[in-house]
């Protein structure tokens, strides 16, 4: 079965640079709930691979964490979609642990449970990091305009010439779906 990587915030939900800290602020990016439910339709396995250094910084607990994740699951569910694993990194950067991106820890953890394999393989993110720890871990990388990725794009992070990039994750399942989807 052929896996999706997600990266969460600016891909799935609204990012915020004063971190995601409580369910509330969890809001998801129109069009994801449904994009999701039409990759876990056609056969697709959806884990997400998000950096949680808001937990170091002690903005929210673990706790917390798994509310926002909760209310995460429900919405995706509403809509008939399914996560099946969620990764997460809660150090800081200053800590340069193996498991925060563009480092490939997140990835070995999905990878234990569902191996990824290079010919049907995705990793979905609004960053450079994300597109880097796919591209070490052997998974093709899809930029989409949320989130930062409209920065990373005129930062030069990310090249068009290079990575596929979409408006956004709704977008990128239209095309890797290769048919319409009902807006």
């Amino acid at each position: 079965m052929a896996v999706i990587v997600l990266d969460r915030d600016g891909v799935i939900n609204q990012d915020s640079d004063d971190y995601i800290k409580s369910p509330s602020e969890w809001v998801p990016i129109p069009g994801s709930m449904r994009a999701m439910s039409a990759l876990h339709s056609a056969g697709y396995t959806l884990c997400v691979a998000t950096n949680q250094s808001g937990l170091a910084r002690g903005l929210f607990s673990v706790e917390t964490l798994e509310a926002v994740h909760h209310k995460m699951h429900q919405e995706v569910s509403r809509e008939g979609g399914e996560i099946t694993l969620i990764a997460f990194c809660p150090h800081h950067p200053d800590a340069h642990c193996r498991c925060r991106k563009p480092s490939v820890g997140l990835l070995e953890q999905i990878n234990a449970a569902y191996p990824l394999n290079s010919d049907t393989d995705w990793i979905v993110g609004d960053s450079s990091t994300d597109l880097l720890a796919g591209q070490r871990m052997g998974i093709r990388g899809a930029l989409v305009e949320t989130g930062k990725g409209q920065r990373e794009l005129q930062a030069g992070r990310v090249s068009r010439e290079t990575t596929p990039v979409f408006k956004d994750l709704f977008a990128f399942t239209r095309w890797l779906l290769n048919k319409p989807l009902s807006d």
